[in-house]
């Protein structure tokens, strides 16, 4: 149901926001039949929800929130709609949140997760990110894709952005390295990859500048 009633508003907004283009979709279909994590960099504050979703269809794609995302007036119920899955800020409702991420791996959905946990809009380079989030492909030994969005100029007046999306994978924890290093393993290969994938940008809509 998520998919039939947000298809047309993903494909709007993308589409016509960003005339957006997929490289490397097809990969997905190599783990069609099972459950799978997608991680991404973290630029769209809206399309960070859909851009996954689009990709990925027709398979049901959930992503992983700060609970800060949902409790946003007018924008917490659509997320939840687009299939966020809000962290717990206790302890009693983590253990329901990892049954909750296992039970869409189970059913062969796809979890997105964006490691770099704080949007920086439009940003063009990968922000460094430690191996944590990677705990959830590792402990069920399930596959891992990589989504990195890049910004290229558009319009008349050269001041519109177009996203490409590249799309890499399937990566898998390495089973014969001990836990702590399957998580750092797994986390630079994806980051290697977004970080390789990230140069293909060459247009910066925001200028970020380090603090003086």
């Amino acid at each position: 149901m998520q998919n039939i009633l947000t298809l047309p508003l993903k494909v709007l907004y993308t589409k016509l926001k960003f005339r957006i283009k997929y490289v490397g979709r097809e990969k997905f279909n190599l783990c069609k039949n099972r459950g799978y994590f997608i991680y991404g960099n973290h630029t769209q504050p809206i399309g960070d929800t859909m851009i996954p979703s689009l990709g990925n269809y027709p398979k049901r794609n959930f992503f992983i929130v700060s609970p800060e995302n949902v409790s946003m007036p007018g924008l917490g119920g659509l997320v939840l709609l687009l299939g966020a899955i809000p962290v717990p800020c206790d302890f009693e409702g983590m253990k329901h949140f990892m049954k909750a991420v296992e039970d869409k791996i189970r059913n062969n959905f796809s979890v997105t997760i964006y490691p770099e946990a704080h949007i920086w809009p439009y940003y063009t380079h990968i922000r460094p990110y430690k191996e944590v989030s990677f705990h959830y492909p590792v402990q069920l030994s399930c596959p891992v894709y990589v989504l990195t969005n890049t910004y290229h100029q558009r319009g008349r007046n050269g001041r519109k952005v177009r996203i490409i999306t590249y799309i890499d994978g399937p990566f898998f924890p390495d089973e014969s390295l001990k836990f702590r290093d399957r998580l750092k393993e797994l986390r630079d290969r994806v980051y290697e990859c977004m970080e390789l994938r990230s140069r293909e940008s060459d247009f910066e809509y925001i200028e970020y500048r380090k603090k003086e």
